[in-house]
This record gives structure tokens, sequence and C-alpha cells, in this order.
């Protein structure tokens, strides 16, 4: 065998061998970048709410977020475990049926028009969301009185206690 060819076989193997192991290098750097790269599993979800953990009688307390007006409106929500018989209940003894649905860890709840029990001879109708918090009912409410011009919409945060 001349010198050539054996140089030429001596230098091919060790391009082989020099390329194999860098392959085996990147095929471990490619596996460990990837797994470096990888997002970390998600949290587990909060869980949902359902009607039944909002089910009682809340003494709740309204007082606009405005800051002008601190006097309260208070009255008593109650709640069932379904979306049929939830009812505001005013000490003037004005029933107003609300309409209500969960959504994640909020409670949706919406009025039709009733007579306003802060702003006399007025109609309003009310949206908002609550949730639990510490053991409160916690939220803003969102008033929509009827011709009233540009002071037609009050909003309120609610705070409500559940009865014994």
């Amino acid at each position: 065998m001349s010198v050539t060819r054996h140089v030429a076989i001596v230098c091919c193997t060790t391009l082989a061998v020099v390329g194999c192991a860098k392959s085996d290098q990147a095929a471990k750097d490619s596996a460990a970048a990837a797994a470096a790269a990888a997002p970390a599993p998600a949290a587990a979800p909060a869980p949902t709410l359902s009607l039944a953990d909002f089910a009682g009688k809340w003494q709740v307390r309204a007082v606009p977020e405005t800051g002008k007006d601190t006097t309260p409106t208070n009255y008593v929500l109650t709640a069932t475990a379904d979306t049929t018989g939830w009812m505001i209940n005013f000490p003037s003894g004005t029933k107003v049926p609300t309409h209500v649905t969960v959504s994640g860890d909020s409670l949706l709840i919406g009025t039709g028009v009733f007579s306003s029990q802060r702003r006399k001879n007025m109609k309003v109708m009310t949206e908002g969301s609550a949730r639990l918090q510490n053991g409160k009912l916690v939220g803003t409410t969102i008033a929509h009185y009827t011709n009233a011009g540009p002071d037609s919409v009050l909003r309120l945060h609610i705070e409500g206690t559940k009865m014994p």
C-alpha cells in the first residue's frame, strides 16, 4: 500500500469518526435545548364556581364608586342553586327578579327595569359582576337610569355578607 493511499484512508477514517462524534454531540445538544425550551406545564386552572356556591341570602351594601355620595343602598339578595328564584329585596318592599350566570370565578348579575331606590321617580336597570372573597360577595354594579341625561350611569361597589 502506498503512503498516499494509507494517508487517505487514515484521513477518511478520522473524518468519519469526528463527524459521527459531532453528530452524537449535536443530537445530545439538540435534545437538551429542546428540553430547556419546552414550556413548563400549565398551572391547574382555578376551580370554577357554580350557582350553588352563592345559594342563600346575602345582606348587600352598594355604594357609588365616585366618592361624592357615600350613601349606601342596602338590599337582601336571595340566591338559589340554579338560575330560578334569584331576587333583590329592598327595604321599601320592592322586589326585583334577577338574572344570573357564572363565568369562571365570577357571578354575572342583571335586572330588568325597576323603580330606583336611589333616585326618586326614576327607572333603572342594573348589571354587574361579583366574586367570592374571604366569604363575602364583592363586586361592581352599573346602574343605567332611563331619561337621566348625561348622569344616566352610576357605578357602585357592592359587598355582601351571607346571612345565617
